[in-house]
């Protein structure tokens, strides 16, 4: 089988390449951002191609039998990228897939598309309500996704909740950092909700089930996240104990946190966007029983053993870590003001 991958040079690209090659799959990595080629088995073909390019994506596309759709502008891109990458972008890569005759495209949604709900957990079916820019682009995609789907192509939505493992930096390579540090760790509230994650090879495992499953069965939408998860502060609380560093965690006035983190988020003092601490304090959990049932998806990690994994790669690699814009999460953010917090916990 051979597959091309949109959003190529990112995380989760990563982790479905390593496991396709081992299923001894051909893999195509496309994407604007640079490869790393020590990452990539030797056999793995990177090409520089933007999804808003559609002629490239035609070309891209010839002989492949899959397209999985990861490409994405992230919640701190303009929203008018945002728009034209995540919607556009998605249009493209759906028309050039059936002018190449592929066979399915398999897109990555989120679950940014229910936005901050208040009854748990949350099925395939409940109410899309986007937060910002990006849960709407989510959401207007998907909505591309349907349309070809009358149109006779087998389009397999994956909506994943937020994703961590081996290589995931971003904002949680700041919770490591931390961490490591035995800092006390503030969540936003008392840390007593559920907040569910995934463990990025339980991801990618979904992606190919929904590659090769038959298309009456994978023609569908599904939730996808950890199928054990406790509390913020039980699955934090776990990593902590699991560092032995002295790091604990600490209940914080969600209210006056989140107004000070909008303030610093306006002025471009902090990498963290309103997605990010407008819901930490929130219940956050799907159901992930469809994709059980339907193509037998049964994930291997916990919360709290998808963060320590993700942990320990940290450490294992932080000597090779570069800083970054927060324009992908395979490198480390930059923390801004929350280094000065950072210095008084």
């Amino acid at each position: 089988m051979k597959i091309a991958i949109t959003g190529g040079a990112g995380f989760l690209a990563y982790h479905i390449a390593r496991m396709g090659i081992n299923r001894g799959y051909t893999l195509r990595l496309l994407d604007i951002a640079p490869f790393e080629p020590s990452d990539y088995d030797p056999s793995v073909e990177c090409r520089k191609v933007d999804v808003r390019d559609k002629a490239a994506l035609v070309e891209a596309f010839q002989g492949m039998d899959i397209v999985v759709h990861g490409a994405a502008a992230l919640p701190l891109w303009k929203k008018e990228e945002i728009y034209d990458i995540n919607v556009r972008g998605t249009r493209n890569v759906l028309e050039a897939a059936q002018e190449c005759g592929v066979q399915r495209v398999i897109f990555i949604s989120s679950t940014a598309v229910y936005g901050v709900p208040k009854v748990h957990p949350l099925f395939e079916n409940s109410p899309l309500i986007g937060v910002g820019p990006y849960g709407e682009s989510k959401i207007a995609a998907e909505k591309v996704c349907e349309e070809f789907r009358t149109k006779n192509l087998c389009v397999p939505v994956i909506r994943p909740k937020t994703f961590i493992g081996s290589g995931r930096l971003g904002v949680f390579q700041i919770l490591y950092d931390w961490v490591e540090s035995g800092k006390r760790i503030p969540v936003i509230g008392s840390g007593h909700n559920r907040y569910q994650l995934l463990e990025v090879e339980d991801l990618a495992e979904a992606v190919f089930l929904c590659a090769t499953s038959p298309v009456e069965k994978a023609n569908d939408t599904f939730n996808v996240g950890a199928k054990e998860f406790n509390t913020v502060q039980e699955d934090l609380g776990a990593l902590c104990k699991y560092a032995q560093s002295g790091a604990r965690v600490m209940g914080t006035p969600a209210p006056f946190v989140k107004f000070w983190l909008g303030i610093f988020e306006a002025m471009k003092l902090s990498p963290l966007y309103k997605w990010v601490y407008g819901t930490a304090d929130k219940d956050s959990f799907v159901s992930t029983e469809k994709i059980e049932k339907t193509l037998g998806w049964n994930p291997k990690y916990s919360n709290s053993q998808a963060l320590i994994r993700s942990y320990q790669w940290y450490l294992d690699h932080k000597g090779e870590i570069a800083q970054g814009t927060g324009i992908t999460h395979r490198i480390a953010w930059d923390q801004g003001v929350l280094k000065f917090f950072k210095r008084w916990m």
